[in-house]
């Protein structure tokens, strides 16, 4: 790429899922003073986790990319960041434990503000609105001057990204995520409840392990690692006037940054190879995800991929498939043999929320737990058939005890999902199913490193 790209060029190409401003002069004028504020994350921050992911690439490490489907403005606060990298530490270290393997830990925080639609307008009762796009970009209430695009929202959104940054900073190097806390946590959301006896029992495992350890004089008071953890960021970067105003050049090596948050993903819906937005993140040094769903082909993928990433380097580019329970097999393989057979580094991630929404007969829009389990199950299936590493999981989660996903231990029902439905956007998982999920993962990241180690 050498220096001829600029942060700028995703304006010559054709744009789509972006809103379209009324008030020129009030949007450059934002995104003139968001670009002289500081960056919420720093390029030796984007290294570090492409090296990371270039772990996970290899087969070595594991990736969880959790968190929520739209960032609110309304129910921001302390509290909900806590919950959910709560939820996240306690599905890191099940993992860990159960697959014997170094876990990558990204969540959907922090950045992740804006929303594809898969249509320009919705209706209620005959009055039709332009959709909502996420704070960042207009109001989820529904009426005519909250769904009017408006620029000053990115100025919010990055205050609440740096406050949420700041927060989960503080968290990964100050103690919160000590192993034996997060441990003990798991501990107590295991024990007692009907269907979690084997869940509790792993748990009860990992207690002897981090007792061995402490006894063997390794701990979160003599080891730093066991109370600090490396935490990364990542949100789809659709809304490319906000991105370009934070996409600065690196003062030592030149090279251009999405400052927004550690990762970037492209969408299924805006993967256009000549696209405005595959064109501003091929040129920024942060890792890249690309949604795959069931529309791309072999050659779609292998044109992606060499211009996203052309250096062929591990960990810079994340393959986030999203296919829906029954649906993998028919598309999943043939990705496999096109990116093998070029000898592509890349990460394969499973999915297993965006392919499995449903309407519920009441009404909500859902996902079926065990249609998204489904999902990861195929995936570990089919590249244990192919030979290759099943390398991470995306989930929309929430550390809060919503309704909104159907089924788990708890057995959330259709009617139940009205007492405790909060998305402004996608249903997630709540804590206790997610947790659930872990364990589950587990199970199938542990079968995986036994083939790899029977050869």
């Amino acid at each position: 790429m050498g220096n001829t790209w600029t942060k700028s060029d995703w304006r010559s190409k054709p744009r789509i899922q972006m809103p379209e401003y009324l008030d020129e002069a009030a949007l450059t004028g934002v995104t003139d003073r968001l670009a002289r504020y500081p960056l919420l994350v720093f390029a030796g921050e984007a290294r570090r986790l492409t090296r990371a992911l270039g772990e996970v690439a290899e087969g070595r490490s594991f990736l969880l990319q959790g968190g929520d489907c739209a960032e609110s403005f309304e129910e921001f606060s302390s509290d909900m960041i806590r919950d959910t990298y709560k939820v996240m530490l306690q599905m890191a270290v099940v993992l860990t434990f159960g697959g014997q393997t170094p876990i990558v830990k990204v969540g959907r925080m922090a950045g992740q503000f804006a929303k594809p639609r898969s249509a320009d307008f919705e209706s209620v009762d005959g009055v039709e609105l332009p959709s909502y796009r996420g704070d960042i970009i207009n109001g989820f209430e529904f009426n005519p001057e909250s769904r009017i695009p408006d620029p000053n929202r990115m100025l919010r959104a990055y205050t609440q990204a740096a406050a949420s940054l700041n927060l989960l900073r503080a968290f990964s190097q100050g103690g919160f995520a000590d192993i034996k806390r997060v441990h003990n946590w798991t501990l107590e959301s295991t024990e007692g409840g009907v269907g979690y006896e084997e869940y509790h029992q792993l748990a009860r495992d990992i207690s002897k392990s981090l007792a061995f350890m402490e006894a063997a004089g390794i701990s979160g008071e003599t080891v730093d690692a066991m109370k600090r953890v490396s935490f990364y960021t990542s949100h789809e970067a659709l809304l490319l006037e906000y991105e370009e105003a934070l996409c600065r050049q690196d003062s030592e090596t030149g090279d251009w940054i999405a400052g927004s948050g550690h990762m970037i993903w492209i969408g299924d819906r805006t993967r256009q190879p000549d696209g405005a937005h595959v064109e501003f993140c091929r040129g920024v040094i942060n890792p890249i995800g690309l949604k795959c769903g069931p529309s791309i082909t072999e050659e779609d993928l292998l044109v992606l991929i060499n211009k996203l990433n052309p250096d062929n380097i591990a960990g810079r580019l994340t393959l986030i498939c999203r296919f829906g329970a029954g649906e993998v097999g028919k598309h999943l393989p043939a990705l496999i043999r096109a990116v093998e057979r070029e000898g592509h580094k890349v990460v394969w991630s499973c999915d297993p929320m965006h392919g499995n929404t449903i309407k519920s007969a009441s009404g909500y829009k859902t996902r079926p737990f065990d249609r998204v389990l489904g999902e990861v199950q195929e995936f570990f299936a089919i590249h244990k058939a192919e030979g290759t590493h099943a390398g991470g999981v995306h989930f929309e989660m929430t550390g809060k005890d919503v309704t909104e996903c159907t089924g788990g231990l708890r057995d959330v029902k259709d009617e139940d999902l009205s007492s405790r439905y909060h998305t402004a956007c996608d249903p997630r998982l709540n804590a206790a199913q997610s947790l659930e999920l872990a364990f589950l993962v587990a199970r199938e990241l542990q079968a995986q490193n036994e083939a790899r180690a029977r050869g």
